[in-house]
């Protein structure tokens, strides 16, 4: 049953569309994890080495911590990193989320530098691989040691992803496929070198101009097509990653919902509730979403406590 309705699903071109372009941001992160893990390093120590005060190999012995997204009160070293960060940042106007960061272990943990340059949400973030795509990509977009990357292009890429998981109806068109392939391959075009961007770069590829063609027994192939076929229960964990990722973004605001944002929260509801499998996938999920929309107040706290509460489901 639970693959029979995923294969109905797929049936809707928008919304298959829209998990294929989310399984290429999975695939992307994979693909640029790695190559973004050792840069970092790189350029952590970069940063000591042609800084006279950080080449001294202390460490703070203060205990530096931000005030949610503030920095008071820092140490002289921790000072003195935060100035690095300020100095390679490309956006001199650009709000930098210092509460990402743990700055008392700037000078051992290149993993915190990296977190200066990312949205909101990285501060339990210990690794390259925890990180989702969006991440990676602002990483990349406001960090100058990736200077030789197109700022266009991955500005480019971050509005699709934006497009993409702010989709209230979970659905793209065709000609937002082919844009969003355009920009992913011109994007991934200069790090071809690097055999995890080459791979991803072919499951994309790959991924974008097939049909997925599923079949169970009794149920129709998707669209009456012959094309490659894809494992459904691939499918469906891609699906449930996606939609987690959805609830998460939706509910992780420090402000409080706006209408558009309530409006899409309750769409996503309605669509986990009307799906028999994804409705006792996501039982639990729906229980939190219904405190959030039903209760008297949807406040900030209440969205991250429901937002940590589903990415730990």
């Amino acid at each position: 049953m639970v693959l029979a309705e995923l294969s109905l699903r797929l049936n809707e071109v928008g919304y298959k569309n829209w998990l294929k372009a989310g399984y290429c941001l999975m695939k992307l992160k994979d693909g640029l994890q790695g190559y973004v893990n050792n840069e970092m390093k790189v350029f952590h120590e970069n940063i000591i080495t042609s800084n006279a005060t950080l080449r001294r190999g202390e460490v703070c012995r203060h205990n530096c911590r931000a005030n949610g997204n503030q920095l008071h009160s820092l140490c002289p070293l921790c000072s003195e990193w935060r100035k690095e960060i300020l100095r390679h940042h490309t956006n001199s106007s650009a709000v930098v989320n210092w509460g990402n960061c743990k700055p008392w272990l700037w000078s051992v943990e290149y993993w915190e530098l990296a977190k200066a340059f990312m949205p909101r949400g990285q501060a339990n973030v210990t690794r390259a691989e925890q990180c989702d795509a969006s991440a990676l990509l602002n990483l990349l977009h406001f960090c100058d040691h990736f200077s030789y990357m197109d700022p266009q292009l991955l500005r480019d890429v971050i509005r699709c992803r934006n497009e993409l998981m702010h989709s209230c109806e979970m659905r793209v068109s065709q000609q937002w496929m082919q844009r969003y392939q355009r920009s992913l391959e011109m994007l991934l075009t200069p790090l071809q070198h690097i055999p995890d961007v080459a791979t991803t770069t072919q499951h994309i590829q790959e991924t974008l101009s097939i049909d997925w063609s599923v079949h169970v027994p009794g149920v129709d192939h998707v669209d009456g097509c012959k094309g490659r076929e894809v494992e459904l229960e691939y499918v469906s964990q891609w699906e449930a990653e996606l939609l987690r990722q959805r609830l998460c973004e939706l509910l992780d605001q420090e402000e409080e919902l706006n209408a558009e944002d309530l409006q899409s929260l309750q769409t996503l509801s309605a669509f986990l509730q009307n799906q028999e499998d994804l409705r006792e996938r996501f039982r639990e999920e729906l229980q939190t979403l219904r405190a959030v929309t039903d209760g008297p107040s949807h406040t900030p706290e209440r969205h991250q406590e429901a937002a940590t509460h589903i990415t730990h489901t």
